[in-house]
């Protein structure tokens, strides 16, 4: 029996191995939580090969992007599912193996909000801006792009690790500890760091959103059936940041959970990390897998083996 939920403090804080659940709950908890995470990474691994099969998908920054956005969360699901399985199981591990777990799920967490900010600029381009989109929107430009996405979040990142290994004794990082961002990276001042960071993060990312919506709202009043898809898309992408971005409430939403069920916490936290680290990685398969007419009629052919699309 061990401590419960312990993947939803990857992006966030905290710790505390107080709470246990009971074996039964324990086996079910992580039973829902490797099904789940095992087929988005099926539907994730479909579209990546829908994907890498047709040179209509590859040749456009529209897709390149949507490939980068799966691939991150393919990464960033792994993480947490191992994380979370492994405070069941092992419960402790040595400090080096969590941090490099913790740094993969950090950075790529942060990844996301970007990477939809950038996908929500596409939209805006094609629609806004048509003429200038072939010029705007190069596949070079797109992959400069996504190089950027991950050096902001390594920059970002990097120094839990660089200021841990400056503070703390040479024999920590061989010490076994429970895997959650504060017993990694102690540190108390790298807690005030990852607040300014997502203060910044939500302020950048959610005034991108608010402008490129209402940018295309305003094209979408001239029925434009084109404007009006992505202005449905660019909202599909506001629910998916808010999702995303809801990881940086976690440490508070934990200290209202502790204080309002206290007999629960355990349980709680399960939920926090399913609606934080779960569900923003089973939405982007339905934007594209779904919704999206080129996309689906090639995945199709994968995900249920029917006669390949022409």
């Amino acid at each position: 029996m061990s401590q419960a939920a312990a993947a939803a403090n990857v992006s966030g804080g905290g710790g505390g191995g107080e709470y246990r659940d009971s074996l039964a709950k324990a086996v079910v908890k992580n039973a829902v939580v490797l099904v789940v995470g095992l087929a988005i990474n099926y539907i994730n691994v479909s579209l990546m090969y829908t994907f890498c099969k047709h040179q209509i998908f590859y040749s456009s920054p529209r897709y390149i992007l949507f490939f980068h956005l799966v691939l991150n969360d393919m990464i960033q699901m792994s993480a947490s599912v191992i994380l979370f399985v492994v405070s069941y199981t092992l419960y402790k591990i040595s400090v080096s193996a969590c941090a490099a777990f913790i740094l993969m799920a950090v950075i790529t967490s942060e990844n996301t909000p970007l990477n939809l900010a950038c996908m929500a600029a596409e939209c805006y381009v094609a629609v806004c801006l048509p003429l200038r989109r072939a010029r705007i929107c190069t596949v070079g430009k797109t992959l400069v792009l996504i190089g950027s996405i991950w050096t902001v979040s390594v920059i970002s990142t990097f120094p839990d690790l660089l200021v841990t290994l400056a503070t703390e004794p040479p024999g920590f990082f061989s010490s076994d500890v429970f895997c959650v961002r504060n017993t990694a990276f102690p540190n108390p001042t790298l807690a005030q760091k990852r607040d300014v960071t997502y203060i910044v993060y939500l302020v950048l990312v959610w005034s991108v959103i608010f402008f490129l919506y209402f940018k295309i709202l305003f094209t979408a009043q001239l029925a434009s059936k084109d404007a009006k898809k992505a202005l449905k898309t660019i909202v599909l992408h506001g629910v998916q940041v808010l999702l995303c971005m809801s990881m940086y409430a976690v440490p508070l939403v934990k200290e209202a959970l502790v204080r309002l069920f206290p007999e629960n916490y355990s349980d709680s936290l399960f939920a926090c990390y399913v609606v934080v680290q779960i569900l923003p990685r089973a939405i982007s398969p339905i934007i594209y897998g779904v919704r999206d007419k080129c996309f689906r009629k090639y995945l199709k052919h994968y995900l249920i083996c029917r006669k390949r699309p022409h």
